[in-house]
This record gives C-alpha cells, sequence and structure tokens, in this order.
C-alpha cells in the first residue's frame, strides 16, 4: 500500500515537471504575438525552412518573429505575419529577405533598413521582399549540370585554317 502512494507522487511529480517544462518553453520560445509588438506582413515567392516562431533580426540583432505563413490563394505567394518589437520604428521602404542560419540550420528573416522618411504602420506591408535560396538545388545543378536540349544548335567553333595556326601568327 504504501509502494502505491510512492509511486502516485511520483507521476504526479512527473507530471507537474513537464507542465512546468512546457509552460518555461513556450513563454521563452516566443512563438505567437509577443506583447508589447505590433504586426506587419511581407509577401515571399519562397519561404523556404522559414516557420512560425522564426527570428527576425535587423542587423544581426532578434527585433521579433514569425507568427504565421499563409498562402495567397490569388498570387500564390507566401504571406509572413511578423510580430516586431514596439520600439522598433522600421523605415516604410525596408527591405525583408529569407535567409539561411547555415547548411543544416533553419530560416530566419533579415530585414534591411531603407531610407523613407516614414515609418511601416502596425498592420502594413514591406513590400521589397526577396525569398529563400534553394541552397541544395544550387549545389545539385553545380555538381551534375543539365545537358542541352536535344536539337539544339551545338557551339560553333570557328574554321580551321587550311595553312593552320601560322597563318594568324605575325610575320617577324
Amino acid at each position: 500500500m504504501r509502494n502505491q502512494w510512492a509511486e502516485t507522487f511520483a507521476g504526479l511529480a512527473v507530471i507537474l515537471l513537464a507542465a512546468v517544462f512546457l509552460f518555461y518553453s513556450l513563454n521563452v520560445g516566443g512563438v505567437g504575438r509577443a506583447p508589447g509588438s505590433y504586426e506587419v506582413t511581407a509577401k515571399f515567392g519562397e519561404v523556404g525552412s522559414l516557420a512560425p516562431g522564426s527570428a527576425v533580426s535587423v542587423a544581426g540583432v532578434k527585433v521579433g518573429s514569425v507568427s504565421e505563413i499563409t498562402l495567397d490563394p490569388k498570387s500564390y505567394l507566401a504571406v509572413a505575419r511578423l510580430s516586431l518589437d514596439r520600439g522598433v520604428k522600421l523605415p516604410a521602404d525596408s527591405t525583408a529577405k529569407v535567409t539561411s542560419d547555415g547548411l543544416l540550420g533553419g530560416a530566419h528573416v533579415a530585414i534591411a533598413p531603407g531610407g523613407a522618411l516614414t515609418d511601416l504602420k502596425p498592420g502594413g506591408e514591406i513590400e521589397n521582399t526577396q525569398g529563400a535560396v534553394d541552397l541544395f538545388g544550387l549545389i545539385g545543378q553545380f555538381i551534375r549540370p543539365q545537358a542541352p536540349a536535344q536539337g539544339a544548335a551545338p557551339e560553333s567553333t570557328p574554321p580551321a585554317s587550311a595553312a593552320g595556326d601560322a597563318a594568324a601568327l605575325p610575320d617577324l
């Protein structure tokens, strides 16, 4: 009987510890919209491995996070909703770019501030964007280049002269 109570308390301790860990990870991870922030959107042709919760940075300093990524059914562009710290005011002509954290790392959004005198308003859209680059696709094209299509004319070479290359040399 005493052994059953010990197992029950151990089980409750594990459940309580798991709940504390979940609470901590959700707060520290910054998933979702943080208090004291505002949201802007950016449309990308390709987001790669960008996911909700990914960092948004300016000059390498984290200033927010990606709160949501959806697909625009009309333009077929990925719409990323960015939650930015309220203290960060970005010029209206800023540029957002999806960049990789490394070869095997995830992705984040890097914002390059523009030079406009007006600031990006909450709920506004970053017009200038650059999508993710498929690094593995580029490496694959470099390693295994595609052959020219059949029927394409081969590269032409200049005809050889009858006297050989000596005719092209100047007289000494």
